[in-house]
């Protein structure tokens, strides 16, 4: 273990060359992640909506100290200030919500953005031939109206009175004048508003974006250049131009930051061995750039496949954690400074719990390990090490990205530690766009997919857990249940954590959900991680959110001074 790392940290050792300083004429972002297109309602990656905020806005969203405020929304509605009420329909609870757009809320070319935007993006985000990323939220409004005499005046009605309904930072709006004819030729066909959507076919087409920058070139796998919007609502962006340059080896961003090519990197960038080198060498040197570290709602994991035959026996499930050194793997890798992860729900939450009557830990124990494979039949062979049941090795795939030092060295761990209890480990990674865009997508790995879940604090996590979240065919791949986990004590705290109103009602909840997870180990957690970025240190008003609302929902506000 100790080589593998020393052989990633070498990476770093290589003189960098200062540039000079970035102005505010342009800024270069080295991102390491692929992603498929800026429409951010069906858009599953990471790095889209890393990019997105840039170039689309919704109706609120979270600061980096956690706090909602609202965005194209002139305030945000609640039942104490009366924009919302609770009404009873038919025997059920509802929220009706008023929703008041910005008055000089337009999209890139001049067009009004009104609630007939919301009411046309909650028809295609609700269509089951559409891949909607957050199809389970979408769905919670029951309808959205509005009187055409006041065209942003929106009334949302909330299927369900939902504690949090009025957090839809992800409803990302649809330009109904460009996108209304695309959707209505395709909309019968599975997926095929998403092949055709103009975010696709014309990316460049200015009224498809309402943020402060709109997109002015994109050629996937390269780069995509945003420059200013002048019908933005707020202030001018004070950057004319901003390029994300796809990097996808994490290995070279250090080189293209000294070769100029790039003036920044990005937090989905370096891995944290090379962020830790760079660090040191920046304060050594004194060079112009700050490495910063923020803790993040962001958990490395492992998903299962429980549709698998060998890991839908709990006991191996078991095994594969007992045979995990995660304190050793997390001090080699991160000098301690990215915890060991316990469950899905990370230290930085209100919602977060360590206590032993709801978290079920598995210690590091080969003994544990053997014996749980024993146990579940595989039996283990003198002559090469490996189990074997009814003739058939122990063999799973574990796949991840492509070029991302981290988790090659992560993986190449793993595969030693499994290899000693008698568990053979093949390693097939893919590029990003595969990897996200289609493999865990569609729940289409044979054995384990090793990647991160972002997320915000107190998140109810329907889409990843709730078994109506498992992406198939029949739902057009909507949901990110890849696991393909079903229990449906989890499904009934998860509903009942909607209806909640009493907080601590809500995290008697959570606490239940994280018994449920630790004791059926649909994923192995790993560690929970830290957002890094390597800026400039001209660069003014750039702060790291650490949960899934990136920095990049204030670029309006950076100045590279």
């Amino acid at each position: 273990m100790k080589k593998i790392f020393l052989a990633a940290m070498s990476l770093a050792v290589l003189p960098l060359l200062v540039q000079a300083k970035p102005t505010n004429k342009e800024l270069k972002i080295g991102i390491s992640q692929e992603f498929e297109s800026l429409n951010l309602l069906i858009a599953s990656t990471v790095a889209a909506h890393y990019m997105g905020p840039l170039v689309i806005r919704t109706l609120n969203t979270l600061d980096p100290d956690a706090k909602w405020y609202p965005m194209l929304a002139k305030q945000i509605p609640t039942i104490k200030n009366g924009l919302a009420k609770i009404v009873t329909v038919d025997g059920k609870k509802k929220i009706v919500a008023t929703w008041e757009i910005i008055d000089k809320a337009k999209w890139g070319d001049g067009t009004d953005l009104t609630c007939a935007d919301f009411q046309f993006t909650l028809k295609v985000g609700t269509n089951n031939n559409v891949s909607t990323a957050e199809r389970e939220t979408i769905t919670l409004v029951e309808k959205i109206d509005f009187d055409p005499k006041t065209p942003r005046k929106c009334i949302f009605t909330y299927e369900k009175a939902k504690w949090d309904f009025a957090n839809l930072p992800q409803f990302y709006p649809l330009p109904k004048h460009l996108e209304s004819e695309i959707y209505e030729k395709y909309k019968a066909e599975p997926l095929g508003y998403d092949k055709n959507t103009n975010y696709v076919k014309n990316p460049t087409n200015p009224g498809l974006y309402c943020g402060p920058y709109v997109v002015s070139e994109m050629k996937l796998g390269d780069h995509v250049t945003m420059v200013r919007n002048k019908y933005f609502y707020g202030p001018q962006a004070k950057i004319e131009k901003i390029i994300f340059k796809l990097i996808p080896n994490t290995g070279t961003l250090e080189a293209n930051l000294r070769s100029g090519t790039i003036d920044m990197i990005s937090n989905l960038g370096l891995t944290f061995d090379q962020a830790l080198a760079l660090d040191k060498k920046v304060k050594a040197e004194k060079l112009p750039y700050d490495v910063q570290f923020v803790q993040s709602n962001t958990y490395e994991h492992i998903d299962l496949n429980l549709d698998n035959p060998i890991l839908k026996d709990i006991n191996v499930r078991k095994a594969l954690l007992h045979a995990i050194n995660r304190d050793d793997l997390v001090k080699a890798l991160f000098e301690g400074k990215q915890p060991p992860a316990l469950h899905f729900i990370d230290p930085k939450d209100p919602w977060y719990t360590a206590d032993p009557k709801f978290v079920k830990t598995y210690r590091y124990s080969k003994r544990d390990a053997d014996r749980l494979l024993t146990e579940a039949g595989w039996k283990k062979n003198d002559k090469d090490g490996y189990r074997y049941k009814d003739g058939k090795k122990l063999s799973l795939s574990l796949m991840s990205t492509a070029g991302n030092k981290t988790r090659e060295t992560v993986e190449a761990y793993l595969q030693e530690e499994w290899k000693q209890v008698g568990v053979e480990i093949t390693i097939k990674n893919q590029p990003g766009r595969v990897f996200f865009g289609e493999t865990t997508r569609k729940h289409a790995f044979e054995g384990m997919a090793m990647y991160a879940w972002a997320s915000n604090p107190e998140n109810n996590p329907r889409s990843t857990q709730h078994s109506k979240s498992i992406p198939s065919a029949k739902n057009s791949y909507s949901g990110q249940n890849q696991p393909g986990w079903v229990n449906p004590k989890m499904d009934a705290a998860i509903d009942a954590m909607d209806l909640e109103f009493d907080y601590n009602k809500r995290l008697d909840l959570a606490h239940e959900m994280v018994k449920y997870y630790s004791e059926d180990i649909p994923v192995l957690p790993l560690y929970y991680r830290a957002d890094i970025s390597v800026v400039p240190k001209n660069l003014k008003n750039f702060r790291m959110s650490g949960h899934q609302f990136y920095e990049t929902y204030n670029a309006e506000n950076w100045s590279l001074e």
